[in-house]
């Protein structure tokens, strides 16, 4: 695949897949959602990887989400193609078995807010401006925003801001539970990487299972959670990473986890 919308980069064990449409505030297009696919296939694949960063070329916007220049005038059936393409891609972002952080430089609207929420983590910069104002032109989210924006802010926020369409600053979104973190626009990068730092010294398979346990607890009973916890628990206790943890704090210095 020849790549026309996204950069990548890899550095120290953090890959960082770019949208790159700039002068179109990030807008995506379906090229565009196939080459994010293709690069985090990339990304999960390469075992050197331990955490994987989504942002926006610039600092003007994230993702504007779908490019509707691209998409006027189709059919029935193309648009729902088109709600099933970037519903394949933000279930596929929260289903990699490795951490994933969202930039947020700038705007995050539609689908590249569905895109954030898809990822594990969210980060933004103090000028974000966030919302799921599909209703102004008369759709609704389509990449999963009616379902996952309910779980993150509960259904009447939910409501408000998907009925209205508006856009909600970076603090306004903090508050609601969207982000984890804000910071100025000029240390995105540098609080991002250190977030993603952090993660790399955990163990990966420990990471993997506490990541599909938590996304699977809100479908799950609590019955059936706590046994799947209790077997993922025993499945970590026989692991050498389990053993390196325990050595590392019996000796007191850091664990050099494997993977294992």
């Amino acid at each position: 695949m020849g790549f026309e919308n996204t950069l990548y980069e890899k550095e120290d064990g953090i890959a960082t897949i770019t949208i790159n449409r700039p002068k179109a505030l990030n807008a995506l297009n379906k090229q565009a959602v196939q080459e994010i696919s293709s690069r985090l296939d990339e990304a999960e694949e390469d075992e050197t990887v331990k955490v994987i960063v989504i942002t926006g070329a610039g600092d003007k916007g994230f993702c504007v989400g779908l490019d509707l220049k691209a998409v006027r005038g189709i059919s029935a059936v193309d648009g729902m193609n088109l709600s099933l393409l970037g519903q394949k891609l933000t279930k596929k972002i929260e289903e990699l078995r490795k951490p994933v952080i969202a930039a947020i430089n700038g705007y995050a609207l539609g689908g590249g807010l569905e895109m954030a929420m898809s990822c594990d983590l969210r980060i933004a910069s103090e000028n974000a401006r966030m919302g799921q104002t599909e209703l102004n032109v008369g759709l609704i989210p389509g990449w999963g925003g009616t379902q996952r924006l309910p779980r993150l802010v509960g259904r009447a926020k939910a409501k408000e801001l998907i009925f209205t369409a508006k856009m909600i600053d970076a603090k306004t979104a903090k508050q609601l539970g969207l982000l984890n973190e804000v910071v100025p626009p000029d240390e995105l990068k540098s609080a991002v990487k250190k977030f993603a730092a952090e993660l790399i010294t955990k163990p990966p398979v420990g990471l993997q299972l506490a990541k599909q346990l938590i996304n699977s607890s809100i479908e799950t009973d609590l019955a059936k959670g706590l046994v799947q916890e209790a077997q993922a628990f025993g499945v970590l206790a026989s692991t050498e990473d389990f053993d390196e943890g325990v050595a590392a704090f019996i000796e007191k210095r850091k664990p050099k986890f494997k993977g294992k």
